[in-house]
């Protein structure tokens, strides 16, 4: 038994596409932080357990995600956000697999990402952990930390059509927004470091090189480029409020 997990706010642009995607699985939970759009009524529409977890002054979704996991009724979770698509490749292969003899506990999911209107071979596979047993899950409220898991955890091999479709597609402008939301609450991460000048050499570097040559950007023209470049700034933001944040 699968229960589906989706954090939510204001999450009406996506979310019954979502939801369709996962209908069939036998329980879908929304984890809401108090939204003002229409996005429970589109819970409601699909037959969702609605529980709601404050917003308060959060502006990431990792502090719910713990919250939200618990209130699954099945052992077994798939954590889907509201702008995801779930495969019936991925559906069919998750049964298959919890009803095996050599079940893991967690199963790393490779997502398929597109930016400025394209697919992106320097974002593919990303893996996230996504799908584990939830006694055994622990998942920090903390940016870009992947959860916990206790036990057995393996990877979906990569160009198996087993995936995530990303239905988020970034202009520009929503990667400079994100990178400054994303690297303010870095910040938790980040206490106590220090950032010399090399690293503001080193840093961006290191992540335009592997952004553009080591995982493919160069074969997604233009938009391959500019990404490389927004991971480079995405370190030069960080850092920055790091020494900022130090000198005060």
């Amino acid at each position: 038994m699968i229960s589906v997990v989706i954090n939510t706010y204001n999450a009406e642009k996506h979310l019954a596409k979502v939801l369709e995607s996962v209908k069939s699985f036998d329980e879908i939970v929304i984890c809401d932080m108090e939204s003002t759009d229409s996005t429970l009524d589109i819970a409601r529409k699909y037959g969702c357990r609605i529980v709601t977890f404050e917003k308060k002054d959060y502006n990431i979704v990792e502090p719910a995600r713990n919250f939200a996991i618990q209130s699954a009724s099945n052992p077994w979770v798939l954590v889907v956000d509201a702008d995801e698509i779930v495969t019936p490749e991925l559906r069919h292969y998750l049964y298959d697999l919890i009803s095996s003899d050599d079940c893991p506990d967690g199963v790393f999911i490779p997502r398929r990402n597109y930016f400025m209107g394209q697919f992106m071979h320097a974002l593919y596979p990303d893996y996230i952990l996504r799908f584990f047993r939830k006694d055994v899950t622990d998942w920090p409220p903390i940016i870009h930390v992947q959860p916990t898991v206790k036990g057995k955890v393996i990877r979906i091999p990569k160009h198996s059509g087993i995936v995530f479709e990303h239905l988020a597609n970034d202009s520009v402008s929503d990667r400079l927004r994100k990178t400054d939301i994303y690297t303010q609450n870095e910040m938790i991460k980040k206490a106590g470091k220090n950032y010399g000048a090399w690293a503001f050499v080193s840093r961006p570097t290191h992540r335009f090189v592997k952004s553009y040559f080591i995982k493919g950007g160069f074969r997604d023209g233009i938009p391959g480029f500019v990404y490389a470049c927004l991971e480079s700034l995405y370190q030069v933001v960080m850092m920055g409020k790091v020494v900022e944040k130090n000198n005060k």
